[in-house]
């Protein structure tokens, strides 16, 4: 079967990542695999290369003639399967099958954006899932809004299936020697991630509290170099340097988590995020705002600490219950991620999903 997937590009963002290990997953279990991008962003290209997974990109600035070049290209490789992610892409791939196409069309929404409610231009893009033959979210909140978008889209058209991760041995239930609770956030610097609403959380801390907290935010600094100055010097104004480390992103995020004691993440909205997916596999409790799926999984005190994004005040209480917690209590959440994670998470099966709808539907 020849799978040709299309995103905007390869850069470090998480619909990346998740596309660039599903086409690996596909190309193990033995499919052909093609990549197609239109932005020269090339952070993931090197995973592509190394599993020999060709990769085309289309550079036109001029949006209606990519659509139209992007149509081409679709049409001439002739696959079997299109799988798009993010909605750009999604509109186009959709419009490559117009009037008529060989192929099966999967489109992938891995936001669950409010502003797609409200939003003439996301809305209309959305519109174009009526003639898709699936809808895939990693969130049934994202479905939920899409529905709402199409009410007479049918049901069986909508799927939820999960990010992606591999399981590793449960070799990572440890707790850091230090004297410090050390978490590590993977995220962009954007407002949607909320790190304005972090600081000023742990600014409420008190003196005692903020003695025992080290946190370490990796994330695109070119995503919003704005954003990232203003809270960077807010961060000196505070003087809260010596607990809050801002990083540019980094591809050893598995490395960064294995040495933390929880993964945090303060959004205001999310698909389902990956470095919770991540964290969760390795065996680590986290921090997390009451977003998207993420209730269904993380239960208070039994495998993290939920918060909401929009007060500082329960972020802030979050953050002092992750540094009560003792390390028997710690080992006992990550072990309970691990068991969900290893269930729900496991690249096999997810890639196992996706290759269901593919041949069958």
């Amino acid at each position: 079967m020849k799978i040709l997937c299309f995103i905007d590009s390869l850069g470090s963002g998480g619909a990346q990542r998740q596309l660039v290990e599903l086409g690996k997953g596909f190309k193990a279990r033995g499919h052909e695999v093609l990549f197609l991008t239109y932005h020269d962003i090339t952070f993931f290209k090197p995973d592509l290369e190394a599993a020999h997974i060709p990769v085309k990109t289309v550079l036109e600035p001029n949006y209606l003639k990519r659509i139209f070049k992007i149509r081409k290209v679709i049409r001439q490789e002739k696959p079997n399967v299109v799988l798009s992610f993010l909605e750009s892409s999604n509109f186009m791939a959709t419009l490559a099958g117009f009037p008529n196409r060989k192929w099966k069309l999967i489109v992938g929404e891995r936001s669950a954006n409010p502003e797609i409610l409200t939003s003439k231009k996301l809305r209309f893009y959305r519109k174009f899932h009526f003639f898709t033959d699936y809808v895939v979210s990693n969130s049934h909140k994202n479905l939920e809004l899409v529905r709402k978008i199409i009410p007479t889209i049918k049901n069986e058209k909508l799927k939820v299936i999960y990010n992606s991760v591999n399981i590793p041995a449960m070799n990572y239930f440890s707790v850091s020697n230090q004297d410090k609770t050390h978490i590590v956030i993977a995220a962009s610097y954007r407002t949607v991630k909320n790190l304005d609403g972090l600081i000023e959380a742990v600014y409420l801390l008190s003196a005692h509290y903020q003695s025992k907290l080290k946190i370490e935010w990796f994330g695109a600094i070119s995503m919003d170099r704005k954003y990232y100055d203003i809270n960077k010097q807010k961060i000196k104004k505070l003087k809260l340097e010596h607990i809050i480390q801002l990083n540019d992103k980094t591809n050893q995020v598995a490395e960064k988590i294995k040495m933390s004691d929880f993964v945090g993440l303060f959004s205001h909205y999310e698909g389902f995020p990956n470095a919770i997916c991540e964290a969760m596999a390795m065996g680590k409790p986290v921090i997390v705002s009451k977003v998207s799926d993420i209730p269904l999984f993380i239960k208070e005190g039994i495998n993290g600490f939920l918060c909401d994004s929009r007060s500082a005040e329960s972020i802030k209480n979050a953050l002092i219950k992750a540094i009560d917690s003792d390390a028997q209590q710690r080992l006992e959440m990550g072990e309970n991620n691990y068991c969900i994670a290893s269930g729900k998470f496991n690249k096999d099966v997810i890639v196992e999903q996706y290759l269901n709808l593919f041949i069958g539907g």
